[in-house]
C-alpha cells in the first residue's frame, strides 16, 4: 500500500453508468473507474443487474486498496428505484430483483390511479412506467403477493447499496421524497399511500444523508481488502447531491442548478412563489435538510443521443454558431418529446422538421432551448448553475446564456459534481469551495424569434 491515506471513495450508480471515484481528504480527485449499467431482459421482469455491480464494484475496492487507506464511502444513486429485502436470505438480500424503471409493464397496475396522493399532499407528478416508485411497490405487491410479504424492508437505492456493505438498514429523504408518491413534504412524513397499503413497517429508521451507517461487514473487508473500521455513509440521491454542493456555500441565495446527465433536473432555491404543474413534470424535491426543492426535468442526455441518432450524427461532432444559424435559416426544429413521456412536453410525438445540416447542432439547440422554458417555468431569477456532462458542451452552454438575457449563466469546473457533493458527506458539515466560469453568450442571430416559434411548435402538438 502507498503512503496515500485517508482516501474517500463514492460509488455512484447513475442509470447509465456505475462510477467509482477517489477523492483525497481535501475533496480533490485522485481518479475514477466506470462501468456501463445494464438491464436484464427476464423473468419476472426487467430488472438490474445487481451481481454484475457488486462483483465489478468488489473488484475495484480489491485494486484501490492495495494502494490507498480508505477511510469512508459515500453512495449516490439514481431515483425511482428500490430494492425488497429479505435479511435472512444472505448474498443478495433480494426477495424480488430490482425492478428497471422504464419497464412499461407498469402500465398494468390497475387500480393504483386510485389509492395514489394527489399531487398536492406528495408533490409527485403522475409520471409514465415506474418512475413514480410507488407504482412498482403497489404492482409488485399485486403480482407477487408471497415474495413481497416475505420481504422485512424496503431501501431506497443508495441505501441498499450502504446495506451491501454494511449490513445495516436506513431510510433517507432525497431518494424516499423523488416523486415516489411515498413523502408528503409538508408534513415530513410518509404520505397516505404507505399508510393505506400498509408498508409504513418496511421502512427502516431514518438517518440523514452523512450519518454513519456502519463500518464495512467483515464479509466485504475480507473480500474487498478494505479495512473493517473503514465507515459507510448513508448516502443520497445523486441530483440532490449536486445541489447540496451550492447549497451549502450559498444557504440563502436565489439560484438554480441545472444537473445534467440521462436526466437534466433544474432546481431551484431560494424561490417560494414557483407555482408547480404536475402536467409538466415539476415536481418538489426534497434536500439532505428535509427542504422542499422545487423542480423540473427532462431526460435530457438521453434525448440528445436520440436526436443525434435520429439525424444520423455522433454526439461527438463538432459544431458552432454558425451551425446553429444555418438550421435556424432552413427552418430545422427538433420537437419534443424523445424520451417516451418525460418532461414539460411529455408524451407528445417527436418529430424533426426541416432539412439537417448538423445533428449535434440541432441536438445542443434543442436541449438549451428545454433547458431556458424550464427556468421559466420555475419562475428562475438568481444565477444559473450548469453542473454534469453538458459542461462539456460549450455551444449548449452559450445558447442558454444568450437565451437566458442578463441573467448569469455559469458552469462547474468539476466533471464529477455528483461524486463530489457524496463525498461531501463523508466529511460533514465541512463544504469545499466551487470553481465556476461565467458563460460567454453565443450571438445567434434571429435565435429569439426560432425560440418563439419553437414553443409554439412544441405547445400545439399532442
Amino acid at each position: 500500500m502507498s503512503e496515500a491515506s485517508d482516501i474517500r471513495l463514492v460509488l455512484d450508480v447513475g442509470k447509465t453508468n456505475v462510477k467509482i471515484h477517489v477523492f483525497d481528504r481535501h475533496l480533490a480527485s485522485v481518479e475514477s473507474r466506470s462501468l456501463k449499467n445494464s438491464v436484464i431482459e427476464e423473468w419476472p421482469y426487467p430488472h438490474v443487474d445487481v451481481e454484475a455491480i457488486w462483483t465489478w464494484t468488489m473488484g475495484v475496492l480489491r485494486d484501490l486498496s492495495d494502494r490507498y487507506r480508505i477511510s469512508a464511502i459515500a453512495v449516490a444513486a439514481h431515483g425511482a428505484t428500490a430494492a425488497l429485502v429479505d435479511r435472512n436470505l444472505g448474498g443478495d438480500g433480494l426477495a424480488m430483483p430490482i425492478l428497471d424503471y422504464e419497464w412499461s409493464g407498469l402500465d398494468s397496475a390497475n387500480g393504483y390511479d386510485d389509492v395514489r396522493p394527489d399531487f398536492s399532499e406528495t408533490l409527485s407528478p403522475d409520471l409514465p412506467a415506474g418512475l413514480n416508485l410507488g407504482r412498482q411497490l403497489y404492482w409488485q405487491q399485486l403480482t407477487y403477493p408471497e415474495q413481497f410479504d416475505a420481504a422485512d424492508a424496503v431501501l431506497l437505492y443508495p441505501q441498499y447499496w450502504a446495506y451491501r456493505l454494511t449490513g445495516n438498514l436506513v431510510s433517507e429523504l432525497t431518494s424516499l421524497g423523488c416523486h415516489t408518491d411515498l413523502w408528503c413534504p409538508s408534513r415530513r412524513e410518509y404520505s397516505s399511500l404507505v399508510e393505506r397499503r400498509g408498508w409504513r413497517s418496511l421502512f427502516p429508521p431514518m438517518a440523514s444523508a452523512w450519518e454513519v451507517v456502519g463500518p464495512v461487514a467483515e464479509s466485504v473487508a475480507d473480500r474487498s481488502g478494505l479495512a473493517g473500521d473503514c465507515r459507510v455513509h448513508a448516502g443520497i440521491h445523486d441530483s440532490n447531491a449536486s445541489f447540496l454542493r451550492y447549497r451549502q456555500i450559498n444557504p440563502a441565495g436565489e439560484f438554480c442548478v441545472v444537473s445534467t446527465g440521462t436526466w437534466v433536473v433544474c432546481m431551484s432555491a431560494g424561490s417560494s412563489e414557483v407555482a408547480m404543474d404536475e402536467s409538466r413534470d415539476m415536481l418538489g424535491n426534497v434536500d439532505v435538510f428535509g427542504e422542499t426543492v422545487p423542480c423540473i426535468r427532462f431526460m435530457g442526455g438521453r434525448e440528445y443521443a436520440e436526436i443525434c441518432a435520429r439525424c444520423s450524427a455522433s454526439p461527438n461532432d463538432m459544431s458552432s454558431e454558425a451551425d446553429v444559424e444555418r438550421l435556424i435559416s432552413d427552418g430545422c426544429y427538433a420537437l419534443p418529446d424523445f424520451s417516451g413521456g418525460s418532461g414539460p412536453f411529455g408524451g407528445r410525438p417527436p418529430e424533426i422538421r426541416g432539412p439537417v445540416s448538423n445533428g449535434a447542432a440541432l441536438a445542443s439547440l434543442y436541449c438549451a432551448l428545454m433547458i431556458d422554458h424550464c427556468l421559466d417555468l420555475l419562475l428562475s431569477s438568481g444565477d444559473i448553475i450548469i453542473d454534469g456532462s453538458f459542461t462539456q458542451d460549450p455551444l449548449l452552454c452559450g445558447l442558454l446564456a444568450q437565451l437566458r438575457g442578463d441573467q448569469a449563466v455559469f458552469v462547474s469546473n468539476d466533471t464529477a459534481g455528483t461524486a463530489r457533493g457524496a463525498a461531501q458527506l463523508t466529511d460533514w458539515p465541512q463544504s469545499e469551495a466551487v470553481t465556476l466560469t461565467r458563460c460567454e453568450a453565443t450571438t445567434v442571430s434571429g435565435l429569439d424569434g426560432y425560440r418563439s416559434r419553437w414553443r409554439d411548435l412544441a405547445s400545439e402538438r399532442s
